[in-house]
């Protein structure tokens, strides 16, 4: 069952001209200025490392090159394509115009190759209605449950998320969550993240009482231990993680969100998977962390992996 949350393979996507996006930065609290006079390079050797790091615990990393300076925001693939069992492949509409340059059929035609690809479903048109849904970005997939917990904001548009619940199978719970300021949270995995028996979620952010408590018992009536973020916790990316399957399961996280987390939350999360740091301050600056980066394969390959 692991598999069904966490695959054994992502696709990456190396960025050559990393910066934070001027285009995202009115609705994205979580983006900052970079420090240092070369934030592109420190990117790339951040991404590089992180890559080292997965594939030396058993994760098969499918890397793409991003060599064009007019889509910032590529080293978040996860935003624009998800892949689901049974070979079902989803392609999104994206809410700033130059993340809508993110989708490339060179990563499309190379799953086609590797993997058991049915159908390909692409909403990507809908943005010419103004209309956008960030694929895993904007929705916390329950695969075992059929759960699409999901962030009201402008990147999350109800009419798209009820066509690809009813397409790909998924129960749509849709939420408003805000900051302590006030902020809209402006994409659910910064908000939580779903392993194969443990949740990570601040519920505090969620606004209606009654939301929440449904969210805690959605997740509680699947098996899944909560684990109760802070907002504190939330601002250092502890919600923006991943489960995977390597040499063993395994949550891939920032060295930020882990530096954050306190030991009885990680003792819960080490029950059932080793934590696999990543340092990516420099990356953290656009305003997403590590599961923004994996953009998870839950497809079965054409032929058998050799480990």
């Amino acid at each position: 069952m692991s598999l069904v949350q966490a695959p054994e393979a992502v696709v990456m996507i190396r960025p050559h001209h990393f910066r934070s996006n001027p285009e995202t930065r009115w609705d994205n609290a979580f983006q900052m200025p970079a420090e240092g006079k070369d934030v592109a390079q420190q990117a790339r050797g951040e991404f590089d490392t992180a890559v080292e790091k997965l594939r030396g615990a058993g994760v098969q990393v499918h890397v793409f090159e991003d060599e064009t300076d007019q889509t910032p925001d590529s080293v978040f693939p996860n935003n624009w394509f998800s892949t689901h069992a049974g070979g079902h492949v989803a392609i999104y509409p994206m809410f700033a115009k130059n993340r809508q340059a993110e989708r490339r059929s060179d990563v499309i035609e190379v799953l086609k190759r590797d993997y058991r690809v049915q159908d390909v479903i692409d909403f990507s048109g809908l943005e010419a209605d103004g209309l956008a849904l960030e694929g895993t970005g904007a929705m916390v997939l329950d695969h075992i449950e059929r759960v699409a917990y999901t962030v009201e904001s402008n990147r999350a548009d109800p009419v798209i998320l009820e066509r690809f619940c009813t397409h790909f199978g998924y129960e749509p719970l849709v939420f408003v969550a805000r900051d302590c300021r006030g902020n809209r949270v402006y994409h659910t995995n910064v908000l939580m993240g779903i392993g194969t028996h443990y949740a990570l979620v601040c519920l505090d952010m969620i606004v209606d009482p009654d939301r929440r408590a449904m969210v805690r018992d959605r997740l509680e009536q699947s098996g899944r231990e909560v684990i109760a973020l802070t907002e504190a916790q939330i601002e250092a990316f502890a919600g923006n993680a991943m489960e995977l399957t390597g040499n063993n399961r395994l949550l891939a996280l920032s060295q930020t969100a882990v530096d954050a987390l306190q030991p009885a939350q990680i003792t819960i999360i080490e029950k059932t998977a080793k934590l696999v740091p990543l340092s990516i301050p420099t990356i953290e600056t656009a305003g997403g962390s590590v599961r923004c980066m994996l953009a998870g394969v839950h497809l079965t390959p054409r032929k058998p992996r050799i480990n």
